[in-house]
């Protein structure tokens, strides 16, 4: 018998407008994105009058580096700086999941009596605040977190949207699956451990790359609790703050003394901060994303 040959479908002339303008728009979304990116990195390498005349274009003008070598003129105060934050991030965003974690599955158990009414407080406190002074004299007078690392962790350690993020992911897992590790002997920390954490990864790790944004951003806990004499916890958000606001001194001071302009890329400098500071944020991204997808898929539970 000869052989019947099975002839694929040509794709509808529907189904290939639809990608190609699809893509199309996807295309100029993605430009649109990477555009004030690349406008950053292309003035933090012009130079200060051209920026001043002619301002930020998408390819400098007259290219310099004096941003970037006013910046690592001293380097070893510059990688301590990208130290303190590293350990500040890593510490911070470790402590704030397993903390947040395990208080978004206290308050998402249904054996916990109270967790409407828990759930409420935190809700209350995240609209309603004591104001900046009592926040501030808490921390130092009676926490002690006066020059101290910890000033730079635990004020900022719990997030209430956060948790309540996931104690969503953690009220979306099916109680069967609880009960029948209850029945099985299971205790409340191997329920949290074993079945709770696995199948909220696709949470964990988005909680935990917005906490890391967090700490990673942080300066406004620096400038609070760290005196000048301590320039050695300066995280790098902070001190590259400093670095700035020190030129934009001396230019003020310059421009009231009727001197000449000062030689200090201030313009640059602000483009060039916004780089070294962002730089490795930026790259983490690309693989944290495939955590994403996968957390997912291992959350998935079969009916």
């Amino acid at each position: 018998m000869p052989e019947i040959k099975s002839k694929k479908k040509p794709k509808s002339y529907d189904k290939v407008i639809f990608s190609v303008i699809s893509h199309l728009i996807l295309g100029v979304l993605s430009a649109a994105c990477l555009l004030p990116f690349w406008l950053v990195v292309s003035g933090s390498v012009s130079n200060q009058q051209s920026i001043m005349l002619n301002g930020y274009q998408l390819i400098p003008k007259e290219f310099s580096l004096d941003a970037y070598k006013m910046l690592f003129k001293i380097p070893e105060e510059l990688l301590r700086a990208y130290g303190v934050t590293i350990l500040v991030t890593a510490v911070g965003t470790g402590l704030g999941l397993l903390v947040t974690s395990m208080a978004s599955y206290v308050l998402a158990n249904k054996d916990f009596r109270y967790r409407y009414q828990v759930s409420f407080f935190f809700y209350f406190t995240s609209i309603f605040g004591g104001g900046l002074v009592p926040w501030y004299i808490f921390n130092t007078k009676y926490l002690h977190f006066h020059n101290n690392v910890v000033a730079l962790i635990l004020p900022i350690l719990v997030n209430v949207t956060y948790l309540l993020i996931l104690k969503s992911y953690m009220m979306s897992i099916p109680e069967s699956l609880y009960e029948s590790a209850y029945l099985d002997g299971a205790g409340d920390l191997v329920v949290y451990a074993r079945i709770a954490l696995p199948l909220c990864k696709a949470g964990l790790a988005t909680v935990g790359l917005f906490i890391a944004l967090n700490y990673w951003n942080d300066w406004y806990n620096a400038m609070l609790f760290l005196d000048e004499g301590r320039r050695d916890l300066y995280p790098l958000q902070y001190y590259l703050n400093n670095i700035l606001t020190k030129a934009q001194a001396i230019n003020a001071a310059a421009a009231r003394s009727g001197i000449p302009a000062s030689d200090v890329p201030s313009e640059p400098m602000k483009l060039a901060m916004t780089v070294i500071a962002t730089g490795p944020i930026v790259l983490l991204y690309p693989f944290l994303q495939k955590y994403f997808v996968k957390g997912v898929t291992i959350g998935a539970v079969k009916g």
